[in-house]
């Protein structure tokens, strides 16, 4: 009896051991890039995941450049994995959409943005969808909105001002939230009987978090704040039916019209989730980037010097002192626009993309990437194209974990290159890029030319990997007027107090 056991077990280690072997040495018709593919099933990704408190590129990312190069392979809770901190690898993969590569997001996330949303529909539904959003967010429209948007920072930071201190990261995530939930739903807390704003407050921080749905985690809490906003707009979409606008007012109108349509593509499970979609992602790259944004200032007087002059003068030049911002006026803040893209370089709010490819892919041959080794892409592998990396480098920026602003110095408002993806690329390039920037270049117009501030407490930051502040970010602000009128010689009345 003995024997036979002793035959089970030795049968059982040889199975496992072939299985971890093959699982560490998935097949391939080329040549793989180096790596380790972890644990079967698990993979690396607990390692992936781990926390760290550096602005620098994730330790997870950094560790692997070191010791296989600047691509290298991995896996995340049994998915094969290419990963890629080349900037040339990474702008191709861009370009190459809907032929070699196709957008992808883990199951995990499909769950949270949902089955149906925009960043996951391909061909000609996501440029129709993408169209739909551009009426919102393009030129033209932005242009309508500047005075909208100089209102509500006003009004905002006025409230702030009145207050002992006020916790930066739950603030300006609510007041962008605000602008955007009006321009998309025209949705008001005051008037709400719902909160619909603090279903997202943990969202981000669940979003890129172990996937495990148990209560109590960050992945459940997120779930969970999902399902509360899709009944809501699930139940605003339906009282929207049966009252609807006489004139279109709202994206949820332009959404409504289009259901109507007897050739459309449009459903309304598509419909619930790129509302979704858009009401988060409309709002956390501008208040995130604002969150940033005031951080990195308040540690460095020299830039605040500079963005202060830049807007003073703005009202200087002004005809009517009294009159609101215009677009030329918008236009002109050219090292604001330094700042902002300085500021997103090192937040990377969004630290990775992913892509699918469409077929075994030679790099050499199908991609023209000049590499010292010839790699292949499998069929079906997913690459993870790491935008922190690539920002953080040392070659493509000197000193890349300083705030330096003047690096941008005559380079004009950033979109896409090998160098610079903050808002992605390729026809997937975020339709929001540009409302984020003109909300973070109006609230610091709206700052800077009435108000200081002053650090009390938190502003430390954590990646995992998403960016996150703990501890929060409180500050007090000060009018200036009343400051100068108080004490007109006090550099404080202009300045933050350092530590």
């Amino acid at each position: 009896m003995w024997h036979f056991s002793l035959c089970v077990v030795l049968a059982l280690a040889v199975v496992v051991t072939h299985s971890v072997y093959m699982w560490r040495n998935p097949k391939c018709s080329g040549k793989l890039p180096p790596g380790s593919m972890g644990w079967p099933l698990l993979g690396e990704t607990i390692q992936f995941f781990a926390p760290n408190c550096t602005w620098d590129i994730p330790p997870f990312v950094k560790e692997r450049m070191k010791r296989y190069g600047s691509i290298f392979r991995t896996s995340f809770i049994g998915l094969p994995v290419i990963v890629s901190t080349d900037p040339d690898l990474n702008y191709m993969v861009f370009q190459q959409e809907g032929q070699l590569f196709q957008s992808w997001y883990p199951y995990s996330l499909r769950q949270i943005y949902g089955k149906q949303n925009v960043s996951t529909l391909h061909g000609y539904l996501h440029k129709h969808l993408k169209n739909m959003v551009l009426n919102l967010f393009g030129h033209g429209s932005l242009k309508n909105m500047l005075s909208d948007i100089e209102s509500v920072a006003t009004r905002n930071i006025e409230a702030w001002a009145r207050q002992e201190t006020v916790e930066l990261q739950g603030a300006t995530a609510d007041m962008v939230f605000g602008l955007t939930a009006k321009k998309l739903i025209s949705y008001d807390l005051e008037k709400s009987s719902e909160n619909l704003r603090e279903n997202f407050d943990a969202f981000l921080e669940g979003l890129l978090s172990v996937p495990v749905a148990i209560p109590g985690t960050a992945y459940y809490k997120c779930l969970q704040g999902r399902k509360k906003v899709m009944r809501m707009l699930k139940k605003m979409l339906e009282e929207r039916k049966r009252n609807p606008n006489k004139v279109n007012t709202d994206f949820f109108d332009h959404v409504l019209e289009e259901l109507k349509q007897a050739d459309t593509v449009l459903t309304e499970e598509i419909a619930l989730d790129l509302m979704f979609v858009l009401l988060f992602t409309s709002f956390e790259t501008a208040a995130m980037g604002l969150l940033v944004a005031i951080k990195l200032l308040t540690d460095n007087p020299r830039a605040l010097k500079e963005l202060t002059e830049e807007h003073e003068k703005i009202l200087k030049e002004r005809e009517n002192p009294k009159a609101g911002l215009t677009w030329e006026e918008y236009k002109s803040m050219t090292f604001t626009f330094q700042i902002i893209n300085e500021t997103v370089r090192l937040a990377n709010v969004v630290p990775a993309v992913f892509r699918k490819a469409q077929r075994g892919i030679n790099m050499y041959l199908d991609m023209d990437i000049a590499l010292d080794v010839d790699y292949t892409i499998p069929s079906g592998w997913v690459v993870m194209v790491s935008l922190s990396a690539v920002h953080l480098d040392p070659v493509n920026y000197k000193d890349p974990l300083d705030f330096n602003p003047w690096r941008w110095e005559g380079m004009g408002m950033k979109g896409a290159s090998k160098n610079f993806m903050a808002f992605g690329g390729g026809q997937r390039f975020c339709v929001g890029a540009d409302f984020a920037k003109l909300q973070m270049a109006v609230f610091l117009h709206c700052l800077v030319t009435k108000y200081r501030w002053q650090s009390i407490k938190g502003g430390e930051t954590l990646r995992t990997p998403g960016l996150q502040f703990p501890n929060g970010f409180h500050v007090k602000f000060f009018n200036k007027d009343y400051e100068k009128n108080k004490d007109p010689k006090s550099e404080l009345a202009y300045y933050p107090k350092q530590k």
